[in-house]
């Protein structure tokens, strides 16, 4: 590890420093007895000190530190979800030969308790999914992403999303499935082996953005449950969802 010269500078400076304010307590007291006694008693202390200090109170402001930021991204994704991910859901699960599967698990997340979105977003990322790119419709999912194209770029240049990984995988994915579909010219006229390629960017989008939609879910839930009742009532998943408050 290379020391800067300020650095090395102000430690002779300091460790000087208490060399000379000893020697003057000795000068002045001349008792070498306590003098030694508060020099151990001090450099005892220093040990219990590093101990608060780097390894409790340093804890506490890392955690702080972790929320604030966890904060600032929750309400990335939140905007996210807002602009692009639940429109998105809707879209994917079009190319899904097994999305009743899938929205018979999803439609009741309203009754689960935390444990369960927790549980759940682990667990999709292992279900069957069976993505066919002819099933849906192709053009119309490169419309939507087109259209969101540029809040996509927005969100990736975002610095704050660079503390959540899972976010920023997902974000790469649809803009990679983005590009997939605007390099191809006609999307119903294409080879047996595009198609399959669509369908394996499609299923690692939907895979990521189904976990990151449980886990975002969990949070409105935990803290903004007026958001919550929202989201809710604008499920993807449920297919006789409305915004409509009816009861």
């Amino acid at each position: 590890m290379k020391l800067d010269k300020w650095k090395i500078v102000w430690g002779v400076a300091l460790v000087s420093l208490s060399v000379v304010f000893y020697g003057i307590h000795f000068l002045i007291f001349r008792d070498p007895h306590h003098l030694f006694i508060f020099l151990v008693g001090d450099i005892a202390f220093v040990f219990t000190e590093v101990l608060l200090v780097t390894m409790i109170i340093h804890e506490l402001l890392s955690y702080r530190d972790k929320r604030d930021k966890l904060y600032k991204v929750n309400m990335v994704i939140g905007a996210f979800f807002s602009e692009v991910g639940t429109e998105l859901l809707r879209l994917f699960s079009d190319f899904d030969h097994n999305a009743d599967t899938v929205r018979e698990e999803f439609v009741a997340c309203h009754t689960w308790p935390d444990k369960k979105f927790i549980e759940t977003s682990k667990e999709c990322k292992h279900y069957n999914y069976n993505i066919d790119s002819q099933k849906g419709s192709l053009e119309a999912l490169r419309t939507f992403l087109l259209d969101k194209r540029a809040f996509l770029l927005n969100l990736l240049q975002n610095p704050t999303l660079l503390e959540h990984d899972t976010f920023s995988d997902l974000l790469w994915t649809v803009f990679h499935l983005t590009e997939e579909l605007v390099h191809r010219d006609d999307l119903e006229d294409l080879a047996d082996a595009d198609y399959k390629h669509i369908a394996i960017d499609i299923e690692r989008a939907y895979i990521l953005l189904t976990a990151q939609w449980l886990a975002y879910m969990k949070h409105l839930k935990d803290d903004y449950p007026y958001l919550y009742s929202l989201a809710i009532r604008t499920n993807p998943f449920n297919p006789e969802a409305s915004v409509e408050i009816t009861e």
